[in-house]
């Protein structure tokens, strides 16, 4: 599946692909992951824009997934791996 970076801000936002289920990352400008998250097909412009403002960062990178169970079982990994700031721990 592919993957993207673009800048964190609303046009950045705006030029990510909505037609597969993604698993995206805010990260910062050192490239530490502040949040990991899951968006629905259809969804994805509208799911990170509601972090903006809320959870600091310079860019985002989302994978697209073949499905939503897929995403969210990557997303578990990630999380427990990296153990983001802004994630709830225990997840």
């Amino acid at each position: 599946m592919g993957s993207k970076k673009v800048d964190f801000n609303r046009s950045g936002i705006g030029r990510l692909p909505d037609n597969k289920p993604v698993v995206y990352k805010i990260e910062t400008e050192g490239g530490r992951t502040n949040y990991t998250g899951v968006a629905k097909r259809g969804r994805v412009q509208e799911r990170i824009q509601e972090h903006l403002g809320n959870i600091p960062g310079s860019s985002v990178r989302i994978e697209q997934m073949g499905s939503i169970q897929e995403a969210q079982h990557k997303e578990a990994r990630i999380i427990k791996r990296s153990q983001p700031k802004y994630n709830k721990q225990g997840k």
